[in-house]
C-alpha cells in the first residue's frame, strides 16, 4: 500500500473531504476513456460546484443575526435550493461514491454526502462535526453553546432531542459515556471504504475492492473479518496460496465463527500446492 496516501489520509492538516478524494483517486487510478481527466472533457470531474454552493449558501444567511435561525436557513438553502434533499436507498450506484460525479449530478452515497455538507456548512462558519447515533453516522451543526441541529446528511432530516436520547438509551455501557463525541476521520474512512468495497463487490471490480480492503487494513491491521473478506477477493483474482493465508488468519482467530468452521473443512480438503499462484 501507498505510504504516502497512508500517511495523508492520517493527517490531521486535511479535512476529511479532501482524504476522500484522495483515496478515490488511489483506488480509480486508471485514465480509461470512460474517465476523462479533466473537466472540459467531462464536467462531472469539477468541483466548481461546491465553490458555488458555498457562495450562495453564505449570501443567504449573511444579513441572519440568530445563530439558530442562520443554521436552519442555510440548511434550507442546502437541501431545497440546491437539491441535497434525497432518499435512503438500500444499494447505492458505484458512482455515488465519486465526489466530483456524485456533488454534480445530487447522488451521494451517505460517507460522501457527509463529508460534502460538513465541507460546505463549515465553509459558511459553523463548527461541524460528525456524530454516531444509532445506527448510523450524523452531521452535527453547532449554533451556539446552547443548540446544535444533527441531521441525516442524506435525507436532511434533522432528529430531535427525545428521539436521540431513545437511541442513545439503547447503547450499552456507562451512560456517562453517552454524550456524542465527534467521529474522528478514520471511522468515518473506513465506513466509506468498507461501503465502497461492498459496491465494487457487487459490480464484480475485484481488483479495486481489494484495494479497499488493503488501505483498510494500513488503518486496522490484522482484522480478521477483513482479511477474511481480503482473502475472498484473492481468490476470485486467482491469487489462490495468497488467499489460504488470510483464509488461515481467520479460522485461528474467530474459530467459533460459523464461517470460520465452514471455510476450516473446505481448507483442511483443499490441496494449496496444487493451485497456480497469478
Amino acid at each position: 500500500m501507498n505510504e504516502l496516501l497512508i500517511s495523508e489520509i492520517k493527517s490531521e492538516e486535511k479535512e476529511l473531504l479532501q482524504k476522500l478524494i484522495l483515496i478515490e483517486e488511489a483506488i480509480f487510478d486508471d485514465n480509461s476513456s470512460n474517465n476523462p481527466s479533466t473537466p472540459e472533457e467531462n464536467p462531472n470531474t469539477s468541483f466548481d460546484a461546491l465553490e458555488t454552493i458555498i457562495t450562495q449558501c453564505v449570501a443567504v444567511i449573511n444579513e441572519i443575526e440568530s445563530p439558530l435561525e442562520r443554521a436552519e436557513s442555510l440548511l434550507n438553502e442546502l437541501y431545497f435550493q440546491h437539491l441535497f434533499i434525497d432518499y435512503i436507498r438500500p444499494v447505492w450506484p458505484l458512482a455515488s461514491y465519486n465526489v466530483a460525479n456524485g456533488l454534480n449530478n445530487r447522488l451521494m452515497s451517505p460517507m460522501v454526502k457527509a463529508a460534502i455538507v460538513a465541507e460546505i456548512i463549515t465553509a459558511c462558519g459553523f463548527d461541524t462535526d460528525l456524530v454516531f447515533v444509532p445506527n448510523k453516522i450524523m452531521v452535527r451543526v453547532c449554533c451556539d453553546e446552547q443548540y446544535a441541529i444533527i441531521f441525516d446528511a442524506v435525507t436532511g432530516e434533522s432528529i430531535d432531542w427525545a428521539e436521540l436520547d431513545t437511541r442513545l438509551d439503547e447503547l450499552s455501557g456507562d451512560p456517562e459515556n453517552d454524550n456524542l463525541k465527534a467521529v474522528g476521520d478514520k471511522v468515518a474512512i473506513v465506513e466509506y471504504l468498507v461501503s465502497l468495497k461492498n459496491a465494487l463487490i457487487r459490480e464484480q471490480v475485484f481488483d479495486k475492492a481489494l484495494k479497499c480492503i488493503d488501505i483498510i487494513l494500513s488503518l486496522n491491521p490484522n482484522d480478521p473479518v477483513l482479511r477474511r473478506d481480503r482473502g475472498y477477493l484473492l481468490h476470485q483474482l486467482d491469487c489462490f496460496k495468497v488467499a489460504v493465508d488470510d483464509y488461515r488468519y481467520f479460522v485461528e482467530q474467530c474459530p467459533q465463527d460459523p464461517a470460520a468452521k465452514i471455510l476450516k473443512i473446505q481448507l483442511d480438503n483443499i490441496e494449496v500446492d496444487s493451485n497456480i499462484l497469478h
